[in-house]
């Protein structure tokens, strides 16, 4: 990468002095489809998490509700084309592009995926898994450093839910999550279905594999839905979240206290009021979680 940003890196809002994480409360990822009854409702959502790619453009319909809704919400951007895992040289048009967004809307934080999604120029608009080595580490850590010092900050990294394993694989991937947070200084987005997906598909303790994470290092939530076909799982994000997924949710709480969470839908969108009291289910499990002791405020 051979250029990078002229401002110096800030890092993401702060935990305070006692070490506690910053604390958003409770949103959705927000879709087209609620554009006007978020504004004209003013739901009781605390932050909507919008994919990153759907705005970054200079003006036009999707900007405008952007905006109207940035003055009413904090929002929280999340990518799926950083590619974060490839050999491809950064692309410095989208980072650029990612950057400028960010200093339209100054969110809460960005985040995207630790995956790769293209290959040789080609995007596949999928979030390929990575081998879990020393190498893809090492590889990784390098990129997310090379990213946040273009951004001027620090960003967040989901975990992916997966369906294929690697014979060359070193650690598992709650090992090789940890480490990469560990060497870059990055936050992780910890999706907890992602997790219950892709510990069905491989056969691995799901509590186990939060409590090997680094507690302090989960900034974020995600829950959504899946589909459950038996022998395997896949992650749709076209279901209501299950309660397996719940039950997984609770335990992680339980474990690394609360943790700003929100609810992705990106099929079979159901009107925002249901997606509304479905949130309020992570509210009230979240209450049986220790409470924050300092709010953030945007």
């Amino acid at each position: 990468m051979t250029e990078r940003a002229e401002i110096a890196r800030t890092p993401a809002p702060e935990a305070d002095a006692s070490g506690v994480r910053p604390w958003y409360g409770y949103g959705l990822g927000l879709r087209t489809e609620h554009f006007d009854a978020v504004l004209d409702e003013s739901p009781a959502v605390d932050w909507f998490e919008i994919i990153s790619e759907n705005f970054m453009v200079a003006g036009g319909k999707p900007r405008h509700y952007l905006d109207a809704i940035r003055a009413r919400y904090p929002l929280a951007m999340h990518g799926v084309s950083l590619s974060i895992g490839s050999t491809d040289p950064l692309d410095l048009d989208y980072l650029r592009e990612l950057g400028q967004l960010a200093r339209d809307i100054e969110p809460m934080w960005i985040s995207d995926h630790l995956c790769w999604t293209a290959n040789g120029g080609i995007n596949s608009h999928d979030l390929m898994p990575l081998p879990y080595t020393e190498e893809a580490i090492a590889h990784v850590a390098s990129r997310i450093g090379e990213v946040q010092d273009f951004l001027g900050r620090e960003i967040l990294i989901e975990n992916v839910s997966t369906y294929v394993s690697f014979a060359n694989a070193e650690m598992d991937e709650a090992a090789f999550l940890s480490e990469i947070a560990r060497r870059s200084g990055c936050r992780i987005l910890l999706d907890v279905n992602n997790i219950y997906v892709s510990s069905r598909n491989h056969g691995y303790d799901a509590d186990a594999y939060v409590a090997a994470l680094p507690a302090e290092k989960i900034w974020q939530i995600h829950l959504a839905g899946h589909s459950d076909y038996g022998d395997y799982v896949i992650d749709t994000h076209d279901h209501p979240v299950r309660d397996e997924v719940w039950a997984l949710y609770a335990r992680t709480l339980e474990r690394v206290g609360p943790v700003t969470t929100m609810i992705e839908r990106d099929d079979q969108i159901p009107p925002l009021a249901e997606l509304v009291a479905e949130l309020d289910r992570a509210r009230r499990i979240g209450s049986a979680a220790r409470q924050p002791a300092q709010a953030v405020c945007a």
